[in-house]
């Protein structure tokens, strides 16, 4: 966008996505439960701290990176991030989708701080199936001490069993995943990916409602996954899945709801006319 003004943030509020503070923390949850191994630790912080930038106008920041930067030093005992580090970081979060960034000038034409928009995580439909990377390391690493991380993380991964499932997970659930990925950390990965699809309707459904949509997306997951090898993040495909579902679910309760009243207050106005 060319052209564009520098001025207070309150001038930017038109780019807002969201409606409230609690609805942009939602979305960058759903972000980094699909993106968060695409960040190195440093580059983590950075993204965190342009969120809490982002808050006086939700989603939208116009703070200098000195001042970002400043922010964090003070925060971490002066053992914050290098510049390099924060630009790196608003590379990949424009490149995955998570922000759109403006450039914005001085009346006087000069380049004055970019404006950063933060984006609604993709809803109503399923996710784009990318590579599941791994986490990356730093580059100061041997092959050797490489190797041996990535051994250590599936052996940690890998030590406990369905039993050990968190009590907050339904044993239906459990016991329907444990037969593809018995692990407990993946299963309550799938347990939090669910919940986090069903959190835009929040208060509307309750629990039996949530359990079942769960399985019956997990079932259409491992169908895709058993008939199909183009499924590269299964996380986001199971995602896609269930957020449509309660999409659905939500609108028939709806439906539903509002259908029933109409029934009672045609029988009402049926008895009334009786007592005429």
């Amino acid at each position: 966008m060319a052209g564009l003004k520098s001025g207070n943030i309150e001038e930017f509020e038109q780019f807002s996505q969201f409606t409230s503070l609690k609805e942009l923390n939602s979305h960058i949850e759903r972000w980094l439960t699909f993106h968060k191994q695409d960040f190195s630790k440093g580059e983590l912080v950075g993204l965190k701290r342009l969120v809490r930038f982002s808050a006086k106008i939700p989603g939208v920041c116009n703070a200098k990176i000195g001042t970002v930067l400043k922010a964090i030093h003070e925060e971490y005992n002066h053992n914050g991030i290098s510049r390099s580090t924060f630009k790196r970081m608003i590379q990949k979060a424009k490149e995955l989708g998570i922000l759109t960034v403006y450039e914005t000038e001085r009346k006087n034409g000069s380049q004055s701080s970019n404006l950063y928009i933060i984006n609604r995580f993709p809803s109503n439909e399923l996710p784009k199936e990318e590579i599941l990377n791994h986490p990356k390391e730093t580059n100061n690493l041997s092959k050797t001490e490489k190797d041996q991380k990535i051994k250590e993380r599936k052996e940690e991964a890998s030590e406990l069993d369905h039993t050990y499932v968190s009590d907050r997970v339904p044993q239906p659930f459990v016991q329907l995943v444990k037969c593809f990925f018995p692990e407990a950390k993946t299963i309550e990965e799938y347990w939090r990916t669910v919940n986090l699809a069903a959190s835009s309707y929040e208060g509307d459904l309750d629990i039996h409602h949530i359990q079942n949509v769960a399985i019956q997306s997990f079932k259409q997951l491992i169908r895709k996954l058993k008939f199909s090898r183009n499924v590269k993040n299964p996380f986001a495909y199971f995602y896609g899945i269930a957020e449509n579902k309660f999409c659905v679910l939500f609108h028939q309760l709806l439906k539903d709801k509002y259908d029933l009243n109409d029934t009672k207050i045609e029988f009402r106005l049926g008895l009334d006319k009786k007592t005429l």
